[in-house]
């Protein structure tokens, strides 16, 4: 049996496990303080939304339900928590960055300078959609 979160449309038959290889070795290839952010971070995402699937695409950690709803991209000197269809989840704290049409982020470094409920919920609302 995989040790992977389940979701409704997810087959099993047809996981790639090369795909769990390639976040094992994004992780491992970043800078130590950068992998204990994503460490946080994905556990942050996978206790939020536990049905959640933890995929490795476009050179980057994407976790997704029915679709894609956030994302964690590692930086030099921050992680950046990307969120896919940013205009429908609430940003009370103007949190969001960036200048694209579906997609904002949140550059972290340090996990402890935000409210972890604010990024729980706005994780929730994501992965609504």
């Amino acid at each position: 049996m995989l040790d992977i979160p389940y979701f409704s449309t997810f087959d099993v038959n047809n996981f790639n496990m090369n795909k769990l290889k390639e976040v094992d070795q994004y992780i491992k290839q970043v800078p130590t303080k950068q992998s204990e952010l994503l460490g946080k971070l994905r556990s942050l995402i996978l206790e939020t939304v536990p049905k959640s699937v933890e995929l490795f695409k476009w050179g980057q950690l994407v976790y997704a339900t029915e679709k894609n709803f956030v994302y964690l991209k590692s930086n030099k000197n921050h992680i950046n928590l990307g969120f896919f269809n940013f205009d429908k989840i609430s940003d009370p704290s103007n949190l969001l960055e960036g200048t694209g049409k579906s997609m904002r982020h949140i550059k972290i470094s340090n996990i402890d300078n935000f409210d972890i409920n604010t990024l729980k919920e706005m994780i929730k609302q994501a992965s609504k959609f």
